[in-house]
């Protein structure tokens, strides 16, 4: 198994780590909300494809293919479409826009407005804006253990809100709009974002040729139906040639970026799939999952460091639940524990006892990305 680097680049303030970390946000256009609530009247049935979406979730360019409904369970299907934002052929009518020559959203996750945990301002090594980032290396990925002991690693996307942001998909009949990017209102440092995405939507004519809609003030103001769905993706935007080359067992969404829309610019982003049941909301929220972390100095907490054993990279943070778990999901709720327990602390039970009654400190996104049982 490959073994990387663990260390963090923590912000500066002591416990809790960011005092508006989850504010609820929603995304809304004038006095008309993002999406209309989804009924099963709007959805096709079916009885065989439960798990088609996430089988064929691999991307080079994401797009919802089908929407089905089996009971109260509402199941969308990707295709993989690596090269689907050319299906139409060179030519673009003048109504629509081609993604290979649009301008380029500057993407900056690391700016005081996106940062939480990795800010530029406190740890002025972090990459400058736009520029690539290699989340193979320190400090954007931790080694630590599972919840009987294995051995994981998992990804430092930093803090997240437990809202989701609407990623809209315009489909035709129940089937995606070949060629057509997905959209997205938001980028980090925007009011709003978040990494978990809500999938939503859009049905349009006929005669709509892809790509005409680039941005979420367009998809409102089209006067499109809008159906939300409980389907939640979890796509980090990131700069353009960034890298992050790890995926859990069973997880087909490939390491490649996708491309999307934002306010008629191009954006990139991740796709980790680790969850084969795929992530659903509840209550409308992103789930969550506890994880227990200790750091190199109780008083300093993030600023200090994750502590590590000596000579290595392993931490003794321990994820409650992995990929495999109906409970898991890649948003964990933080719980510090004095690291005066850190020689004691190496699963869930030992991790339990030493975090006693602690605080949920922030809610990161951390998906895991690989296991090594003992």
């Amino acid at each position: 198994m490959q073994r990387c680097m663990a260390r963090r680049t923590n912000r500066a303030d002591a416990l809790p780590w960011v005092a508006n970390s989850n504010r609820e946000k929603s995304l809304v256009f004038g006095n008309r909300p993002v999406v209309d609530r989804i009924t099963k009247a709007t959805l096709r049935s079916s009885a065989s494809a439960s798990r088609w979406w996430l089988e064929h979730f691999v991307p080079t360019e994401v797009h919802v293919d089908r929407v089905y409904f089996f009971g109260s369970c509402l199941v969308l299907c990707f295709a993989n479409a690596c090269s689907s934002d050319q299906a139409n052929g060179s030519a673009h009518p003048a109504s629509a826009s081609n993604p290979d020559t649009a301008p380029r959203a500057m993407i900056d996750r690391f700016s005081d407005a996106a940062g939480h945990l990795q800010k530029r301002s406190l740890s002025p090594s972090l990459p400058l804006p736009n520029a690539p980032v290699d989340f193979d290396q320190g400090p954007f990925i931790t080694q630590g253990f599972g919840p009987n002991g294995e051995v994981i690693e998992y990804y430092n996307f930093d803090v997240q809100p437990t809202v989701p942001a609407p990623i809209y998909v315009p489909m035709k009949g129940g089937a995606t709009v070949p060629g057509q990017l997905n959209i997205v209102g938001v980028i980090p440092g925007d009011s709003g974002y978040n990494d978990f995405w809500q999938v939503v939507a859009v049905a349009v004519p006929d005669s709509y040729v892809a790509n005409t809609l680039t941005s979420a003030a367009a998809v409102i103001a089209s006067g499109y139906a809008l159906q939300s769905t409980d389907m939640l993706v979890n796509c980090p935007i990131v700069p353009d040639k960034s890298t992050a080359n790890l995926r859990a067992e069973g997880d087909t969404s490939g390491t490649g970026l996708t491309r999307g829309w934002y306010d008629g610019q191009v954006v990139q982003y991740f796709n980790f799939g680790e969850k084969v049941a795929g992530l659903k909301t509840t209550n409308g929220m992103v789930p969550t999952s506890p994880i227990y972390v200790t750091f190199n100095d109780d008083s300093k907490g993030p600023a200090s460091g994750f502590e590590t054993e000596s000579g290595n990279s392993q931490t003794h943070n321990v994820t409650a639940t992995l990929p495999g778990n109906a409970g898991y999901s890649p948003l964990w709720n933080v719980t510090p524990y004095p690291n005066a327990h850190f020689a004691s602390v190496s699963n869930l039970a030992s991790a339990l006892t030493a975090a006693g009654s602690g605080a949920v400190a922030a809610s990161v996104n951390c998906p895991v990305v690989s296991i090594e049982t003992n």
